[in-house]
């Protein structure tokens, strides 16, 4: 039988296992949860570098690891591939494939071949909605210099119906709308001509060309366009449609390319031209051969880009079949608040 503990001894031992949990609680609290700001900001400080002294630790490893194993002739161990939201996408069933021969064979008879086959010469109207603002004008200005054969026409207050059956009579293959509210343009529709079908974006993070600093300004030629990221038959179809409003001959002579990049169902829109520059290198020669003071020059050519601008974002609300009717048109695709279910499913 063991002894009984005395209340003396148990009294003893309460100080130590106080300071054991003080440790402890150190040990585990956060900076957010020290209340003096000095105190705070060393902690955090102290563990940001410990951070990254692990991090240094871990790269210098894995460098390690795989130079022994390529002096052993054996295979390095694969590197690791950080998990991110678009490589952990919910599977999609309507994802385009490279020998999907149905898609293609759509291509050759929907609404676009006609100008994606050069048949049809791209010819853009674009207009406002009928209460504008002066950034709704400002911005249509930047889509002209983008848009080769883009034509302004003032709204007035006529309806859109009827400019989309004058844009029918004068041979226009797409009509672009600019809608604004509170003086801000926050919505795009885009109607391809003569069938359809009608496109409507919500239009955000607008810069326009005269609010990016440095940026340049692109000739007339025509633009080399870029689409990147429209997987799915819903992204094929709108990357189609936005292609048509473009010609498909561009002239790299004028160094001009647009960008449409999806990521996550938004659009991002880029407008940059290529500036190729010489620049001088120096290079010292050995000293068998030359001075110290005496340097070899060497010429190279380097690339870069300079934004034109506009600068915006887009996200599709709707795709209608056939040009712009708001009471008897079918839709193809429609977001709804439920679909925004989980932040790893997307549409395009």
């Amino acid at each position: 039988m063991g002894r009984k503990r005395s209340n003396n001894e148990d009294e003893e031992e309460k100080p130590i296992k106080r300071v054991k949990e003080k440790q402890e609680g150190r040990e585990s609290m956060r900076p957010s949860m020290i209340k003096n700001k000095e105190k705070r900001s060393a902690v955090h400080a102290k563990l940001k570098q410990q951070k990254k002294l692990d991090k240094r630790r871990k790269v210098k490893a894995r460098e390690a690891a795989e130079k022994k194993a390529l002096e052993l002739g054996e295979e390095p161990p694969p590197k690791m591939v950080p998990r991110t939201i678009e490589n952990t996408r919910e599977l999609d069933e309507t994802v385009c494939l490279p020998d999907d021969e149905e898609l293609f064979a759509g291509n050759d008879v929907d609404e676009f071949s006609a100008v994606l086959r050069k048949e049809r010469t791209p010819k853009v109207l674009i207009t406002t909605s009928r209460y504008n603002s002066t950034r709704g004008p400002a911005f249509i200005a930047d889509l002209i210099s983008v848009i080769p054969d883009a034509h302004y026409y003032k709204r007035g207050t006529y309806n859109l119906k009827k400019i989309v059956k004058y844009a029918n009579e004068k041979e226009f293959t797409s009509v672009i709308v600019v809608h604004t509210n509170r003086r801000e343009p926050d919505a795009l529709l885009v109607i391809g001509l003569p069938d359809g079908p009608t496109a409507h974006f919500k239009l955000s993070k607008l810069m326009l060309r005269k609010d990016i600093k440095n940026h340049g300004k692109p000739t007339s030629h025509k633009p080399e366009l870029v689409l990147t990221n429209f997987t799915t038959r819903l992204g094929h179809r709108v990357g189609r449609m936005i292609q048509s409003l473009f010609p498909q001959d561009p002239e790299f002579r004028g160094r001009r390319v647009v960008t449409f990049h999806n990521q996550r169902d938004f659009i991002f829109f880029r407008h940059h031209r290529y500036i190729f520059e010489t620049k001088e290198s120096k290079q010292k020669e050995s000293k068998g051969k030359k001075s110290k003071d005496e340097k070899n020059t060497q010429e190279r050519t380097i690339a870069r880009l300079q934004e034109c601008g506009p600068r915006f974002t887009l996200k599709l609300i709707s795709l209608q079949h056939g040009t712009f009717d708001t009471k008897g048109g079918e839709y193809e695709w429609v977001h709804k608040p439920e679909m925004d279910t989980s932040r790893r499913r997307f549409f395009l």
